[in-house]
């Protein structure tokens, strides 16, 4: 059964939840762009499994593909990941507040 995610961030957290995927975005990261074929090559996975990760990662907004004849190629799309970036931000001061005080509860400190 597919999972559908409605919100934006939680396309962006599922698509970044697979290293493969990662892996994907740092190629088309440094290349600037990359075709599928070239996405898929490093992790020897088959063109449907190369094109089931691009979907995702385009689902979430984070690749844009053009289609030239029989290739498609990917490039980087950063706003999704600038939004991603800032929500961790606005969050970290209340997880590590929170983690900091179970170590202390844990080591007996809140006694």
């Amino acid at each position: 059964m597919a999972i559908h995610y409605r919100h934006e961030l939680d396309r962006v957290f599922h698509a970044l939840g697979d290293g493969k995927r990662r892996a994907m975005l740092g190629l088309v990261a440094r290349r600037g762009s990359c075709t599928a074929g070239e996405l898929g090559e490093p992790f020897a996975i088959s063109q449907p499994t190369t094109s089931k990760h691009l979907r995702v990662l385009e689902s979430a907004g984070l690749v844009e593909r053009r289609v030239e004849g029989r290739v498609h190629r990917f490039r980087l799309v950063p706003k999704r990941l600038t939004r991603a970036e800032r929500w961790i931000v606005r969050h970290r001061s209340l997880w590590e507040g929170a983690l900091e005080r179970l170590e202390a509860y844990l080591e007996g400190e809140d006694e």
